[in-house]
């Protein structure tokens, strides 16, 4: 069984910074994309980064320049740093990673709330 354990969310100051990990577990497949989302009330959940098993990385467009996706293969782990975090960026974010074979999973979330 597949297992997704994210930390790091929390409530900020606008122009803060957050830094949010996801480690997987529970699986002998290897994984390859891993990525993070986020879904704000009332909203649909949307990309918010992605990274590749080689490091190809990709980001919507809100957040280039502010948020860095990464990963760290030997603890299936991802993460998200999040720079100069606006009122906007507040949302539920999930993580998610694809293993081979067996498909996606996702996170069970975390709260990321910007507000002075």
């Amino acid at each position: 069984q597949v297992q997704l354990v994210e930390s790091g969310g929390g409530l900020v100051q606008p122009g803060g910074s957050l830094r949010l990990s996801c480690a997987a577990s529970g699986s002998a497949f290897s994984i390859t994309a891993m990525g993070w989302y986020r879904q704000a009330p009332g909203k649909q959940r949307d990309l918010v980064a992605t990274i590749t098993s080689g490091g190809s990385t990709n980001y919507a467009d809100s957040v280039k320049g502010r948020f860095t996706i990464s990963r760290d293969n030997a603890k299936n782990t991802v993460y998200l740093q999040m720079n100069a975090l606006k009122p906007e960026d507040t949302a539920v974010y999930y993580c998610r990673v694809v293993l081979v074979v067996i498909g996606g999973y996702w996170g069970q979330g975390t709260q990321v709330t910007v507000s002075s």
